[in-house]
């Protein structure tokens, strides 16, 4: 499988994947770096297509950085909590594949507009 991958302005490489979580009936939308880290991600239950996740590295770093935790905690509960760790292995999870960055921007507004996008 050829992931979409695209060189960012720092020179990295960024990929788009899906993949589907069946023990909580979530779609899972990943924004990676080059060397396979979520940059942002978006979860989006199967059942009603509602968002629960739209989390951002960004955003998060620059809550943690200076140590808000309550900031932080606010954040969590609004976009949820962004996965850590490379994102190895995900080409072998339920229905996993590459997506467009297109899609993963349409998604991402949409997640944001449906948690409150405020961040």
């Amino acid at each position: 499988m050829c992931l979409v991958k695209v060189v960012g302005q720092d020179g990295g490489m960024t990929t788009w994947i899906r993949t589907y979580y069946e023990d909580e009936d979530l779609w899972l939308y990943f924004e990676a770096d080059d060397e396979g880290w979520a940059v942002r991600q978006v979860e989006v239950r199967g059942q009603d297509s509602r968002a629960v996740t739209a989390a951002s590295l960004a955003e998060v770093v620059h809550l943690r950085d200076p140590a808000d935790l309550a900031s932080m905690g606010r954040y969590e509960r609004q976009y949820g909590v962004l996965a850590e760790g490379p994102m190895d292995g995900w080409q072998d999870q339920p229905q996993a594949a590459e997506i467009s960055a297109e899609e993963f921007e349409r998604l991402w507004t949409e997640a944001r507009q449906a948690l409150g996008d405020s961040a």
